[in-house]
């Protein structure tokens, strides 16, 4: 196995354990844990499968046992990669285990020290090949939007067959979202009225190729809330879903590029709309820490960043609101909720606006299925956690659903749509902007 120039290590060997000796994860933190069991009911795989393994103590429990010796087996790394990192174990934990430091420093040992499927690898190097690379994603989108006008996916996902012949595909092709014109975004967007801050903003990968509506609405809610939007041009992806998935040469790479880009820029803050890059973002100094270079702006940067929620609520909104008459079910993203610890201020600003009427949502703590690329790696599992998830979203009777991750919403939307309930979906912002700007609810997707 090699590793890249850039960070020599000394690799973990069957007999002196499953680790080396670049941060494995650490004793101390394993330590706090103390096998009390509150993680169990709020992990999705146990949830799933009652196996202590795949619990968050049980995995504790293997890292322990890799420091003490034991080597790095397939069954081993098939629990770590079991997690789908959504955190609900930090919340859940009474004795403030931080499960996010040592899975994510677990990850990383795995992608260096354990030689993976020639089909796994194949799959994760097409994924990350693509994926974080706006350009590429952008060349997607056209022959994407004429698969989905020609009326294929609908004879496709009748017939079964790809997802008999190639199920992680099918799962990348029903979770695709039908894709929407995409929306310019000015560099620079000034405060309707007073400015009270200037902020940077974050476009995102799948976010801005996607969803680009979703980082319209932002720049428009922002600047209707007296920020002047500042959007880098030169900025590229955060490294959420490297850092996530233990590739930490490359998630370095790209924090390093991300913090030159919000630098150069002069905001006050650096607002995010997508929960898995606000997390990841928010744990620059952290994942920098090592590089004298870079320690101090990694520092300075995580300071700033915001999610977009968290911005609006720090701020204070002045922006009139217009009713918006609808029942909304608001899902937690788990980076959102869970990594990041925002919850009541989503939920604050909805609550803001006359006439919604909001309803919570049945087992929130039990992730989507989504968490990221796991859905694609994991698409029998992921699909009993989304008809889970669509279940108890349908189970509310909201006629919108709205939440804060592009991943979220693909992966619920193709939930609910399998088992075919009928309901709008939107991002926080979104709904902040129709109200803004008075737009009926039809405009969110809501039939009336």
């Amino acid at each position: 196995m090699t590793t890249t120039p850039e960070r020599p290590v000394e690799l973990g060997m069957p007999g002196r354990g499953a680790f080396d000796g670049d941060h494995p994860p650490s004793k101390e933190l394993i330590s706090d844990c103390v096998h009390c069991g509150f993680c169990l009911t709020t992990c999705p795989t146990y949830t799933l499968w009652g196996e202590e393994m795949d619990s968050p103590r049980g995995r504790i429990y293997l890292m322990k046992s890799g420091l003490e010796g034991e080597p790095m087996t397939d069954s081993m790394v098939q629990h770590f990669d079991a997690c789908l990192g959504c955190m609900a174990c930090v919340t859940a934990c009474p004795s403030g285990v931080q499960y996010d430091k040592l899975i994510e420093a677990t990850r990383a040992q795995v992608e260096r020290n354990h030689d993976r499927s020639p089909g796994d690898r194949a799959l994760r190097n097409a994924i990350f090949a693509l994926f974080p690379y706006k350009r590429r994603l952008r060349a997607l989108r056209g022959p994407l939007r004429l698969y989905q006008r020609s009326g294929l996916p609908k004879v496709v996902r009748r017939s079964g067959l790809l997802e008999r012949l190639a199920p992680k595909l099918a799962v990348m092709e029903s979770l695709a979202p039908p894709l929407e014109k995409r929306e310019p975004i000015p560099a620079r967007t000034p405060a309707t009225g007073t400015r009270r801050a200037v902020v940077g903003l974050l476009t995102g990968c799948v976010q801005g190729e996607f969803f680009p509506g979703v980082n319209a609405a932002t720049v428009r809610v922002l600047a209707a809330e007296g920020c002047d939007v500042i959007v880098p041009q030169s900025q590229g992806c955060c490294g959420a879903l490297s850092v996530h998935n233990g590739r930490d040469d490359e998630a370095k790479r790209f924090a390093r590029r991300t913090v030159e880009a919000f630098e150069s820029a002069g905001v006050d803050w650096v607002v995010v709309n997508a929960a898995g890059c606000g997390s990841s973002m928010k744990e620059y100094a952290d994942l920098l820490a090592d590089d004298p270079a870079y320690a101090e702006r990694a520092r300075a940067f995580t300071d700033k960043v915001r999610d977009v929620s968290e911005i609006l609520a720090e701020l204070g909104t002045v922006a009139t609101r217009h009713p918006l008459e609808v029942t909304v079910a608001y899902h937690d993203a788990c980076h959102l909720a869970h990594a990041q610890g925002v919850r009541a201020q989503p939920r604050a600003l909805l609550q803001e606006i006359p006439g919604l009427q909001l309803r919570e949502i049945p087992e929130a703590a039990i992730c989507c299925g989504s968490a990221g690329i796991w859905n694609v790696l994991n698409p029998e599992p992921a699909r009993e956690l989304g008809d889970r998830k669509a279940a108890n979203i349908a189970s509310t009777g909201a006629a919108l659903l709205v939440t804060a991750n592009p991943g979220c919403l693909m992966q619920v939307a193709s939930s609910l749509q399998r088992r075919g309930t009928d309901i709008g979906m939107a991002h926080t912002v979104e709904v902040l902007d129709a109200s803004i700007r008075g737009l009926p609810v039809s405009a969110l997707g809501v039939s009336t």
